[in-house]
């Protein structure tokens, strides 16, 4: 019979990066607060981003096997079938117990054996999809979803069932407003009589970008600027001696908002969750495009807002040398930096996560339990 209490529950995997995390946290912050009774739960695994967040925003979490297969052959992809199969049992477990309507997948492997014991035991699916180049396992996964929300048009081709789709736009959390900035900074105990710059790789970090702003850091120091530097958990150690008073060394940076709020200029790999939150934020940005990604989709994504005088694009090769002379080109044009700041804005997609929210809710609504 279908669920007379309107108590729901849900359960989101995906996880590994910021980008296929953060995502579905702005979705299901979005069901809890249209539905506050919801029951909601994460899966993902012990040593990543997830393990570390999902507890601290006060969801329910659990941990599977699975780890990625890597595209070079290595040890560990030996043991790959046999973690898949122990992460399909554990799923499915999690899944028996649990009983979710709605299993809510947004990318990355550790979705796919959640996402399909979720299906296999009767809840639908519904897939997020970040960038403009899907990834292996949501294509995997199209079969069992109920609908697919994408970031991107150019996406669709990717897909072999159109009617699944959805054009919805990247999820931005709840708490994505900036605050006054003086205070912003008061919280990185730096100097507002100076401009900042907020320099992020993603939340494992960049190894070109730590490298060409290392190589830079002083010509911006002497220049009167300050930086607040994510270097991703694997990097901080090689770079936490570059600490000083105009430069913050962050492994990862838990308060984004307040980053955000400091920052004259952002200085970023072009993920599709930056994208979205620092359009819907409408700050200036200068992307730094990964190669290292599928179809060399990021630097299509800041193409795009390059076309349309929505944010500065640096190739990776080229960051070494044209980091500094780019940066303090851009500070010193005032007329340039609000014009970015406007043009991005553009692109962003405030309501993603309400939309996809109530449209998981209204799956969960005719799920027979």
């Amino acid at each position: 019979m279908v669920n007379r209490r309107g108590v729901y529950r849900f359960i989101f995997a995906g996880g590994g990066t910021g980008g296929h995390l953060f995502p579905a946290v702005a979705v299901a912050e979005q069901i809890k607060k249209m539905k506050p009774e919801s029951k909601i739960m994460f899966v993902g695994t012990k040593d990543k981003i997830e393990a570390r967040i999902v507890p601290k925003l006060g969801f329910d979490f659990n941990t599977i096997w699975i780890s990625g297969f890597s595209r070079e052959f290595t040890i560990k992809n030996i043991l790959f079938p046999v973690k898949l199969i122990v992460s399909m049992l554990q799923s499915l477990l999690i899944c028996l117990k649990y009983k979710p309507q709605v299993a809510v997948g947004s990318g990355a492997y550790v979705s796919g054996p959640v996402v399909w014991a979720a299906s296999f035991l009767g809840a639908k699916v519904v897939l997020l999809e970040q960038n403009s180049y899907p990834g292996i396992t949501n294509r995997i996964l199209e079969k069992k979803a109920d609908q697919i929300h994408l970031c991107f048009e150019n996406s669709k081709k990717y897909f072999r069932d159109q009617k699944k789709l959805k054009v919805t736009g990247n999820p931005v959390r709840l708490e994505m407003e900036l605050i006054e900035k003086n205070k912003a900074l008061n919280k990185f105990n730096l100097d507002p009589d100076k401009k900042t710059v907020l320099v992020i790789g993603g939340s494992l970090g960049a190894k070109s970008i730590n490298e060409a702003l290392k190589n830079n850091l002083n010509k911006f120091v002497k220049n009167n600027l300050q930086i607040i530097w994510q270097t991703g958990i694997g990097y901080f150690d090689e770079y936490k001696s570059f600490e000083s008073n105009s430069v913050r060394v962050l492994p990862f940076i838990d308060n984004m908002i307040g980053a955000y709020s400091a920052a004259d200029l952002v200085i970023a790999r072009s993920g599709a969750t930056t994208i979205a939150e620092v359009s819907y934020l409408g700050l200036p940005v200068i992307f730094v495009p990964s190669t290292n990604v599928a179809a060399n989709h990021q630097f299509k994504n800041a193409q795009a807002l390059l076309e349309n005088e929505a944010a500065l694009l640096i190739p990776d090769n080229e960051l070494n040398e044209k980091l500094f002379p780019e940066v303090q080109n851009l500070l010193n044009d005032e007329s340039k930096l609000k014009k970015l700041s406007s043009n991005i804005k553009n692109f962003s997609k405030p309501d993603a996560a309400k939309e996809i929210a109530e449209e998981v809710i209204k799956l969960a609504e005719i799920t027979v339990v």
